[in-house]
């Protein structure tokens, strides 16, 4: 709908959530988050979507806290209350996001970035964590972004509020690549078509696995793993994959239009 500020479409099962809010920089206002939130829920939802595909209008994919609302303490919309979910939702997808940035981001919008399983940026967007120059904390955000961040780079980062490069955040784990603006189309499609081949149940149990905290007895970590490795062998998916190895084809998941 044209009055939306976040646009959902389904293409060969590429879900695109689009932030289309631009005249506040894709401030994460109440509506926002609203609307944000129901399509991850939809997403979620369908079984035709195998990725999720973030993507924004204007220059910039996320200001963070719209500030405006944030600024009144009586307003109702002042709470965050929301976009814990939401980065919940993105941290705990069963279907792997994929996050697009064609411009930079500000503290909530690289606690986004931060909670998508990919991350792709042209190689002329930044970042900060400007939260402590406003005297608050990056607090909510540290949840998905600290898992992400070498721990020197977080220290000064949090601390300093300093903006840096899409090639500092790719050394330091916030994206995955920084690209070219002509060239950022091209590479998340290389990663959503390369998504798209995994097995929609092994991609939830890997992302499941990827987030499990770790036994300190080595033995019983090796123990759950063979009991999660031997499901998926016997298992439907599992078999369907290796025959279709064996008869050299795609798999029955592989989307073909």
């Amino acid at each position: 709908m044209a009055d939306e500020l976040v646009h959902y479409r389904v293409d060969r099962g590429v879900a695109t959530i689009t932030l289309d809010s631009p005249h506040n920089r894709n401030a994460l206002s109440a509506r926002l988050r609203r609307e944000l939130r129901d399509h991850l829920t939809t997403a979620a939802g369908d079984d035709g979507v195998r990725v999720i595909v973030l993507d924004h209008t204007g220059p910039v994919f996320c200001a963070g806290m719209d500030l405006k609302e944030a600024g009144d303490p009586n307003s109702s919309t002042a709470g965050v209350n929301e976009f814990p979910e939401i980065l919940t939702q993105l941290w705990t997808s069963a279907k792997p996001v994929v996050a697009k940035l064609a411009g930079p981001a500000r503290a909530g919008g690289v606690g986004i970035v931060a909670a998508a399983d990919i991350a792709v940026a042209v190689d002329t967007a930044t970042f900060a964590f400007t939260e402590v120059r406003l005297g608050l904390v990056p607090a909510v955000i540290s949840v998905t972004v600290l898992p992400r961040l070498l721990p020197r780079a977080a220290h000064e980062l949090f601390l300093t509020g300093e903006a840096f490069d899409a090639v500092r955040a790719v050394s330091i784990g916030l994206l995955n690549a920084a690209v070219p603006a002509d060239a950022l189309d091209a590479e998340v499609e290389r990663y959503t078509g390369m998504l798209a081949l995994g097995g929609p149940t092994a991609l939830a149990a890997t992302k499941e696995m990827l987030r499990r905290a770790r036994s300190a007895d080595l033995a019983d970590d090796f123990e759950d793993m063979l009991e999660l490795s031997a499901g998926f062998f016997a298992g439907a998916e599992g078999q369907e994959g290796i025959r279709a190895f064996a008869e050299k084809r795609p798999p029955g998941w592989v989307p073909t239009a």
